[in-house]
């Protein structure tokens, strides 16, 4: 039985292909249907030897070596163009801090605490909320700066500008006030 089958797998191994076209007989019939239209047949490309481009340098792009890049004027591309447009609004906005909404008579002196190096002021504003206040801290309307604590002073130094133009600059005493009676 097994002979069989291997015999007739023999046999059945040996037929030949259906016959169909072939590539030379697809060929053939394009060529002369291209003749009878009118137009010279196409031809099978013919493989040319591509010329081969100069080697490059062995680097990660291809960049001409007088090429310098200035990112003076650019954005920068690691960050979202909204974060950009939120930028340039905020920079249109006036950044005043809490205490320079006021005028430096309408705040008042709570407390200090000093030490050689390190002097601190409490300052309550006329809504009654505290801020701790340094040397240098800009304070008051006028461009006030923080320029001195003492154990019950706070020296602060405004630049008024007069209806001439003219900047003048005034150190305004600010003191704890002391309670009355005994």
């Amino acid at each position: 039985m097994a002979l069989a089958l291997a015999l007739m797998g023999l046999v059945g191994c040996t037929e030949e292909a259906p016959p169909g076209p072939t590539t030379q007989d697809f060929n053939k019939a394009r060529a002369e249907l291209e003749a009878k239209r009118g137009r010279a047949p196409k031809r099978a490309p013919v493989s040319t030897p591509q010329p081969q481009a100069p080697a490059l340098e062995p680097a990660f792009a291809a960049v001409d070596k007088e090429y310098s890049y200035d990112r003076r004027e650019k954005r920068d591309p690691f960050r979202s163009f909204e974060w950009e447009q939120l930028r340039l609004e905020l920079s249109d906005v006036d950044t005043r801090g809490p205490l320079e909404q006021f005028d430096v008579s309408q705040l008042t002196v709570v407390g200090v605490v000093w030490n050689d190096l390190n002097a601190r002021a409490l300052v309550q504003d006329p809504a009654g909320m505290s801020y701790i206040v340094g040397s240098g801290t800009r304070i008051g309307k006028n461009e006030g700066r923080v320029t001195s604590i003492n154990d019950n002073l706070v020296v602060v130094r405004e630049t008024y500008v007069d209806f001439l133009g003219e900047e003048t600059t005034k150190d305004v005493e600010m003191r704890i006030r002391l309670t009355e009676g005994g």
